[in-house]
């Protein structure tokens, strides 16, 4: 079967990954996807993202075929490369990878079948022994565990990129900052189903690990800041006006028990910091009330200018 594309074809899966200096992965990555794609069976895509590379990664890529290379200008993140892919991708399936060869895209059969028999709308992958350094697990371990405390997400693995996606999942969706971690749990806000399945997990055999402490401090704050849009996304007054009238209600409690303690026992309050106190938390709590009600504000004119709304129709049926 013919698998090169043309405009007017009806493709069935986008095989997506981003790459950052893996001038020694990318030719072997690019045969194992072949043969997984012509063992689906299906016409088929290769979309490359190359994330500003300073090797050969570029130009061996688009040496190869077939074969869509997206190159940015600059590196601009995982995340970000994984947005221009799926963006670029025609297939009614999506399925996303690593371009460290450390994700076997052979595996992609095994998430196909729960997909397609389950009617799962995500299916992630669990690198259930994984063949990372001691340090990086650990770093992962805690990450999760924050993870699963913020997000209260399903899956047990948010670092492995080798997932399927039906393609309407990502209609309307944007993606950045370092949220490609948390799509499985960006979607399930949503409504979509997730399902997950164990894979195996190479080592990595070129090139080295893009992975460090900064990384993991960018990703913390994605994960709060996933954590905050998860609860609050359609009612920040509710977060930040309720912050706000704790904190006033405490600041006039301070300031009626000063007053009281003046009234009824006389005692002196001009050198004690607690009227201080009881007046900063009254205008800590008005400016926190007011920054809710602007938070609102700004969600509503998010939702309208986005043509979106704060929920997702899964299905309308017209019986007559």
């Amino acid at each position: 079967m013919d698998n090169t594309k043309s405009s007017s074809e009806q493709i069935t899966y986008s095989f997506i990954a981003p790459l950052l200096n893996e001038e020694g992965n990318v030719q072997e990555l690019h045969r194992q996807i072949v043969e997984t794609a012509t063992r689906l069976g299906e016409p088929y895509e290769i979309i490359f993202v190359d994330d500003g590379s300073t090797d050969r990664t570029a130009e061996i890529a688009r040496s190869l075929s077939p074969v869509t290379v997206i190159e940015f200008r600059r590196r601009f993140g995982q995340t970000a490369g994984l947005d221009a892919g799926i963006k670029a991708a025609r297939g009614s399936i999506l399925c996303t990878m690593d371009g460290d060869l450390q994700d076997d895209p052979a595996e992609i059969p095994k998430l196909l079948e729960k997909m397609h028999t389950e009617g799962y709308d995500v299916v992630a992958s669990w690198r259930y022994n994984r063949k990372d350094s001691v340090a990086k697990r650990l770093v992962s371990r805690v990450a999760d565990k924050l993870r699963k405390a913020l997000l209260h997400d399903t899956i047990h693995d948010s670092g492995c990129q080798l997932r399927v996606y039906k393609r309407e999942c990502f209609d309307g969706v944007d993606l950045f900052g370092e949220m490609h971690r948390f799509i499985p749990a960006l979607l399930e806000l949503d409504g979509w189903r997730i399902g997950e399945v164990k894979v195996t997990h190479r080592p990595r055999t070129a090139g080295t690990t893009k992975y460090n402490w900064r990384r993991s401090i960018k990703g913390f704050a994605d994960m709060v800041a996933m954590g905050f849009w998860q609860r609050f996304r359609s009612r920040p007054l509710h977060f930040f006006g309720g912050v706000g009238l704790i904190s006033i209600a405490v600041g006039m409690a301070i300031l009626v028990w000063m007053l009281v303690e003046k009234i009824v026992f006389g005692a002196s309050i001009s050198e004690r910091i607690w009227p201080l106190l009881g007046v900063f938390g009254i205008l800590t709590g008005i400016q926190l009330f007011t920054f809710g009600l602007l938070m609102d504000v700004a969600m509503r004119n998010y939702y309208r200018t986005a043509n979106r709304m704060n929920y997702v129709i899964k299905r309308v049926t017209h019986n007559r």
